[in-house]
Formats: structure tokens, C-alpha cells, sequence
């Protein structure tokens, strides 16, 4: 059924409301994520959508969840993001019969954003070049014109990629309306007065269409970051302010975010002019949930609070923990058989893992780490939409333009010391828990070794510990140290050849070039829980785990960073012939040292060796 219809006939005393979600990575996360819809339907919303990758990245796993949803059992009326971005020719007009042969009747038309490491956005069909280019496109088909409910973009706090005026990106958005829009969805916002004075404008200009705003809940401060400078939202400075202080504490920041959520949705729909909600999920379903719950709308009553557990349990000692806790080389290395994997591109922990809970039902709890759990429905949610995640503006000045592998190596070096706080693969400064192995990550880094990822061994810290804390304040949290870097070749080898011979089951490794060439020393789909902690009334949570096809993601994503970065200079300049060389060539290494208890067990075994320290 045709969403526009579906507005029309909707009645009873609530918003309608829809929810969005991306194709994930991995084939156990898509099985995962078809459970997770088919709960989520029993809230009762009007649609589902399926975005789109960037330039089709996404095309076959789109198609076939849009066409899942559709179906029988699900039923569930779908709706499929298109876009112009670097479409081959033809190729729209056979995802329109695709689409279309499934029976779905909701497109989203949009423009789109360059896939992973182009330089820019190319329309590679010519006859597409706008989002109104697909919108008069469908109209102009009589078959398509007929089956299709057409849906387009509208930006509140204005398109992050346009010079334009307000008023004349709200031109564009009418003309797309007249060539066929049946309604106007939103890019994600937070300044919910902006907004409404944005719709006063919208229909001031005679746009009658439905309006649905998007809300996307905070799920950790991390990703609110990083979507809010992508999407160029404005961040009202009262929920800055508020939110800050809560960034370290994973399920303060989710408790804030559904919180904020309801108060937005309530006062949104008091204006008497929206009607209707769009969620982006990001994979994730607890806030989605909480926030309905909270609203009353979805026949449950569930109090929305802040309350955290208050048992403290007693300290742990060697005879408490039991025998799972007693290290030797093989029970270090073969505690983890499940939870979550994470892998920061940046050398902060606040980036990093910072727990889900392992049960299936509940993998969005904490959702701090830079992937999650590869079952997940939600791993490798950065960004869903298939985008390089870095931008023109990003470069730093301090950056430098680098020109050779000394430069890099100073630009690594002049983060580590803080002279910038930026760097193409941390977004923020470094944080108070790599401090702590500050001297480690210099001399790494001046070997050459360009460390992106890193935590310190710890051994049963209180959960509310300032520098180590994550989960609930009322537990106890273990790490076992990890390090990530970029090396060369002839380095990588030395590494693999050093960890055979002197590692005795203590030291894991994997490593990966650009070019596809894997190596590792973990057997099978053998996984290596690094992070964990011990909360009351609660099992075991395993909030970093590393393994093959996390690493592998990681990698892919690792590598397109420098790419994305040599596309912003030109093709003949040092500049780009040096990064294009270094994502050809380096290695992304990560080695894990499983002795939690000994501090220095990783470093005494990197720096006493004949690796060149």
C-alpha cells in the first residue's frame, strides 16, 4: 500500500510513526536484523524504510531486505531509499523493476552522497543529476507513475553540502514537490524551535505534502557526534551542555537520549501541524521502544528514568572470581565464545567498545563501540548510508600536507602530544585512559608504527572508575591490552615471524593490507574478549571482543580513510601519490596480549625483542 494512502486512512488518538534501517554487513547480522524488524512490528508502524549505499554499495542487500519486509509473513508496507550517486547508466531503471516487482510502492528519492574514497559526487547517469531528476523521472513512466508513492528530502538546519540560501534550498524542495513528491521525510535535527519555524516557511511557500520529521534518539555520544557534523545538524547549546557531562557513561547518555526524544516528538506534535514521526533506528531498538513507551503509544506503560543499579558488590579476589579467571595461555586466549567486537579508528577508548549486553534481544545496551557484536544487526553502523565519513573540511591545517612517511610520522606524533587534537582517524583529543600508556605509543609511533587504536591492561577497576569506567556504576571492569598500528611491509613480516616464535600462546595477532592479503594466528572463528565487566544481576559483559570479520570490516573501513584523504588532493601531487602509496601498501596490524594482570606484558614483549626498539 502506498504510504501516502496510508497517512490519509490513518486514524486513532497517536502519531503514526515509521522506522528506518540499513542492510548490515555481515550475513549474521541480516539474519539478525529480520528478528529485530519482526519485533519491532509488533509497535505497530505505518512503514518500514531500507536505505541506500552510496553509489548502489548497497544495492543487492537493500533490494532483498525491502523485499523480505514486503512479503509475507511481514507485510510490512516498505519503503526503499534511491539515489543518483554515482549510479551507473541503466541501472535505476532496473532497481525501479526490481522494486517494483516486489510489489513495493514507496520510493525515497534522493540525491545521494559519494561512495567510500570518490572526490566528489559524479552523476554517472546523465539523466540524474538532482533528486527531481528521479522524482519527474517515475511520473514520467506510466507504469511507474501509477505504482509508485514518491517520497524526497527536506533539511530543517539546511543541506551540508549546499551554498544555498534557506529559502532557496525550501525553492528546490517545492519544486520537487510539484514534480511529483507525495511527502517531505527530514534530515535528523535537535532544535526542535528551528524546525517548527522551518515548517512555517515550508508551508508558506504552498507545500501541502505531509512533513515527517526524522528523530534519530542519542544512542552514545560518539555517534551523535560524528552523525551530527555529517549531517550538518545543529546541536542546540542546552543539549550540548547536558549531554557532556554524561558522555563517558553509556547508559546515561541512552537514558538522556530517549528522554530528549519524547520532549522533542511531545512538543513537535502540540503544534498541531505534523502528524506523523520517522525513526532512524540505526539497527538499534531499545531507544525506539523506550521512547514509544514513553510517549504511551504503544498501549504499554513503561517509565522512562535514569535510575541505575545501586547493589555494590564486594571487591573481587583470586578466589572469588572462580576458575574462568585464573589466566594461563590458552584460558586467556579462549575466555570469549561470545559478545561484542569493537575496532576504533581513533586512539581514544570513548570511541571504542563499551559493552553490549550478549543476549540477541538486548545488543544495543551499550552501543559505544565502533562496530558491535558482526551478529549484530547494528555492526558497522557509523555511518549507514555508505559515505566516507570524511569531508573537505575536515583536513586540519596541522595536518600538513604530507609529503613523505616523516611527515605522517610527525603528524601521529604531534597528536600523541597533543600540538593537534585531530587526526584522519581520531575525532577527538586523546582521552585520559591513553595517557596512561602515553610513553608506549611515542615510541611506537617513532618507530614508524602509526598507532590508531590502543587500550592499557586492567584488572578489576570499579565500574565508575573516571578513566577505565563503562556499563553501570556498581560493577567491576577488566582489559586486556591491545594495540593497532600501520607498518610496512618488511615490519609486518619481522612482527609475524617474532609472535610465532616467542608469543607461547600469549600474544594474538591478525593484519591486513589494502590490497585484500590477511594474516593472523587465531584459529578458525576464534574470538578474543578484551574488554569485559562483572555487574550485579547481570551475566558477564564482554564489550570489545577482536576477531576475524571485525578486523576484516575494520580494515576495509581502516583503508578507505587514507583513500578518502588522497582524494582530496590532486592526482599528480606528492600528496596523493604518497597517501594512495600508503593505502596500497601499509599493513593494519592489531596484537592482543592476554596476561590482564601484568600491565607491561604487552609492551615488555614488543620493546625487548629484536623488532628495532
Amino acid at each position: 500500500m502506498k504510504l501516502s494512502e496510508k497517512i490519509n486512512a490513518h486514524g486513532g488518538s497517536r502519531p503514526f510513526y515509521t522506522f528506518e534501517f540499513f542492510p548490515p554487513r555481515t550475513n549474521q547480522g541480516f539474519e539478525n536484523l529480520v528478528a529485530r524488524i519482526s519485533r519491532l512490528a509488533t509497535l505497530d508502524p505505518l512503514a518500514i524504510s531500507v536505505t541506500w549505499g552510496a553509489g548502489g554499495s548497497t544495492k543487492d542487500r537493500s533490494l532483498e531486505l525491502a523485499g523480505i519486509t514486503q512479503s509475507h509473513p511481514y507485510s510490512l508496507a516498505t519503503m526503499l531509499h534511491l539515489t543518483c550517486t554515482n549510479m551507473q547508466e541503466g541501472l535505476i531503471d532496473d532497481v525501479l523493476e526490481s522494486v517494483k516487482d516486489r510489489g513495493i510502492q514507496n520510493i525515497l528519492a534522493l540525491r545521494g552522497d559519494p561512495p567510500r574514497g570518490k572526490e566528489e559526487w559524479i552523476p554517472s547517469d546523465p539523466r540524474f543529476t538532482h533528486a527531481i531528476d528521479l522524482v519527474r523521472y517515475i511520473r514520467s513512466v506510466p507504469e511507474y507513475s501509477s505504482h509508485f508513492c514518491i517520497g524526497v528530502a527536506g533539511y530543517p538546519d539546511g543541506h551540508p553540502d549546499s551554498p544555498l540560501s534557506e529559502d532557496a534550498e525550501i525553492d528546490n524542495l517545492k519544486a520537487k514537490v510539484d514534480a511529483g513528491a507525495d511527502f517531505i521525510i527530514t534530515q535528523l535535527f535537535y532544535d526542535v524551535d528551528q524546525f517548527l519555524r522551518w515548517v512555517k516557511k515550508v508551508r508558506a511557500k504552498g507545500i501541502t505534502v505531509p512533513i515527517i520529521p526524522g528523530i534519530m534518539p542519542v544512542q552514545t555520544y560518539a555517534t551523535f557526534a560524528r552523525l551530527t557534523k555529517l549531517c550538518g545538524t545543529k546541536v542546540p547549546k542546552k543539549l550540548e551542555d547536558e549531554l557532556t557531562p554524561l558522555k563517558h557513561d553509556d547508559r546515561l547518555v541512552k537514558d538522556y537520549g530517549v528522554n530528549y526524544a519524547i520532549e522533542m516528538i511531545r512538543k513537535i506534535h502540540s503544534d498541531g501541524d505534523i502528524q506523523g514521526f520517522h525513526f532512524c533506528t540505526l539497527n538499534l531498538e531499545k531507544s525506539v521502544q523506550r521512547v514509544l513507551e514513553g510517549l504511551q503509544w504503544t498501549g504499554a506503560v513503561n517509565e522512562v528514568s535514569n535510575k541505575l543499579i545501586a547493589d555494590i558488590p564486594a571487591p573481587l579476589t583470586e578466589n572469588s572470581q572462580g576458575t574462568e579467571f585464573l589466566i594461563t595461555p590458552s584460558s586467556a586466549a579462549n575466555n570469549a565464545t561470545s559478545g561484542l567486537v569493537s575496532f576504533s579508528k581513533t586512539k581514544t577508548k570513548n570511541e571504542m567498545g563499551k559493552g553490549e549486553v550478549n543476549d540477541a534481544a538486548s545488543w544495543d545496551d551499550f552501543p559505544n563501540g565502533r562496530f558491535g557484536d558482526f551478529k549484530s544487526p547494528a555492526f558497522g553502523n557509523q555511518d549507514p548510508w555508505g559515505g566516507s565519513g570524511m569531508t573537505r573540511t575536515d583536513i586540519h591545517p596541522q595536518w600538513a600536507n604530507p609529503k613523505s612517511s616523516e611527515d605522517l610520522t610527525r603528524m601521529f606524533m604531534s597528536y600523541l602530544e597533543s600540538k593537534i587534537t585531530t587526526t584522519p582517524f581520531s575525532d577527538g583529543a586523546l582521552c585520559p585512559e591513553s595517557v596512561t600508556i602515553l610513553p608506549q605509543l611515542k615510541k611506537l609511533t617513532q618507530r614508524g608504527w602509526w598507532t590508531v587504536g590502543s587500550q592499557p591492561a586492567v584488572d578489576g577497576i570499579s565500574s565508575a572508575d573516571e578513566t577505565f569506567g563503562w556499563g553501570p556504576r556498581s560493577g567491576w571492569v577488566f582489559q586486556k591490552a591491545f594495540v593497532e598500528f600501520f607498518c610496512d611491509g618488511k615490519d609486518a613480516d619481522a612482527i609475524e615471524a617474532y609472535i610465532a616464535e616467542k608469543g607461547q600462546g600469549w600474544v594474538h595477532y591478525f593484519m591486513a593490507n589494502g590490497k585484500g592479503d590477511f594474516r593472523g594466528n587465531v584459529a578458525g572463528d576464534g574470538r578474543n574478549a578484551v574488554t569485559w565487566g562483572i555487574f550485579p544481576g547481570s551475566e558477564i559483559l564482554q564489550s570489545t571482543i577482536i576477531e576475524r570479520e571485525s578486523f576484516i570490516t575494520w580494515k576495509e573501513e581502516a583503508f578507505s580513510i587514507w583513500k578518502s584523504w588522497a582524494s582530496f588532493y590532486r592526482p599528480a601531487s606528492p600528496e596523493r601519490q604518497l597517501l594512495d602509496e600508503v593505502a596500497k601498501e601499509r599493513w593494519l596490524v592489531s596484537i592482543i596480549h592476554h596476561d590482564y594482570k601484568n600491565a607491561d606484558a604487552l609492551w615488555t614483549f614488543l620493546f625487548d625483542s629484536e623488532l628495532g626498539f
